[in-house]
């Protein structure tokens, strides 16, 4: 297992973590991701720490702690040989206070997130979604705060603009707090838009890229293929998918070119997907998931090998969208002088 440096800071992590998502399976949607128990996850939880995968993603929202109270009974007699990551801001209860990243939300949510997954720190504690109504300022206090307490060691975000973590990382240094060291973004073949942003922001300001649903929901998973239905177990066929529409040409496209190189590097299309993320700039992990023994060793297949340049840029060329244009043109909103 090959380790990165996440970002600017001083920790070294594997190139793959285990999402934890599927644990629990409560409620409609994360039913779809899966429904994995206690046993099982003991199981896939050993699976990985003999491939030298010792990093562990959650979050407080998956299953509503659910995934955290498994994952903890999972791990128990490990702590201090894994990575621990879990995540707050979303919405955990009816009462106001109970989302958010305020300083009132963010203690409470840290300290249920300890209880939960039964340990007295947090390697990597994640603002799940920027929260638009709390004060930066006010969030990362909080966080600092944790920080000291020595209930968290490491902070970093997901899902955020890079406005949202520019104006964090500016903050964090305005007043000598903690930084963001990670972004937790969604990033596939199929979803390249963090390289417009939050790419060129990640390399200027040593924010390392955690990739989350690196598969696309599980449509670069190899089972989808032309003029064929949805495989029924998919998390898309059960409502549990994410992101927008993907045009049919365009995905089909992609997946001829996926199944090409899968051919010559004797691999699957979903390792040659995964593949092709570790050679991006920023990546220091990707968060695969699995419903089951088979889905997670066929996912840790994905490393010990690379691409060729030639490879990836087959793949590059084949995925490839054009950024969105932020400034219309000229033309279009020129003003004519007055006669």
């Amino acid at each position: 297992m090959e380790f990165r440096q996440l970002g600017g800071s001083g920790l070294k992590v594997p190139v793959l973590s285990f999402g934890t998502g599927t644990f629990g399976g409560t409620g409609d949607f994360f039913k779809a991701w899966g429904n994995t128990q206690v046993d099982e996850a003991t199981k896939l939880v050993g699976l990985c720490m003999d491939a030298g995968l010792n990093f562990f993603d959650t979050a407080n929202v998956y299953s509503q702690g659910l995934s955290e109270e498994i994952l903890g009974k999972a791990i128990i007699g490990l702590r201090d040989k894994i990575i621990l990551s879990t995540k707050a801001t979303f919405r955990m209860g009816t009462q106001p206070n109970q989302s958010g990243s305020g300083r009132f939300h963010l203690i409470k949510a840290c300290e249920d997130s300890l209880r939960r997954l039964q340990t007295d720190y947090i390697d990597i504690y994640h603002m799940h979604g920027f929260d638009g109504t709390t004060p930066v300022e006010e969030t990362l206090s909080a966080l600092d705060d944790l920080i000291r307490a020595g209930k968290v060691r490491y902070i970093a975000c997901s899902n955020f603009s890079g406005w949202h973590l520019m104006k964090s990382l500016s903050v964090s240094e305005r007043y000598g707090w903690a930084k963001y060291i990670a972004h937790q973004a969604h990033y596939s073949l199929l979803s390249r838009e963090l390289e417009w942003e939050l790419m060129p922001l990640g390399v200027d300001q040593k924010v390392g890229t955690i990739v989350w649903s690196p598969l696309s929901a599980g449509r670069l998973g190899g089972k989808y293929r032309r003029n064929q239905p949805l495989p029924p177990e998919g998390r898309i066929a059960q409502g549990g998918g994410e992101g927008p529409a993907i045009p049919e040409e365009f995905f089909f496209n992609l997946i001829d070119v996926l199944d090409e190189v899968a051919a010559e590097t004797e691999k699957t299309v979903a390792q040659v997907a995964l593949n092709w993320l570790l050679q991006r700039p920023t990546v220091c992990n990707i968060v695969i998931g699995a419903r089951n023994e088979e889905q997670l060793k066929q996912n840790l297949g994905a490393v010990g090998w690379n691409l060729t340049l030639e490879q990836v840029k087959r793949l590059d060329a084949a995925s490839e969208k054009s950024p969105i244009s932020l400034l219309a043109s000229a033309e279009e909103y020129r003003i004519e002088s007055p006669s």
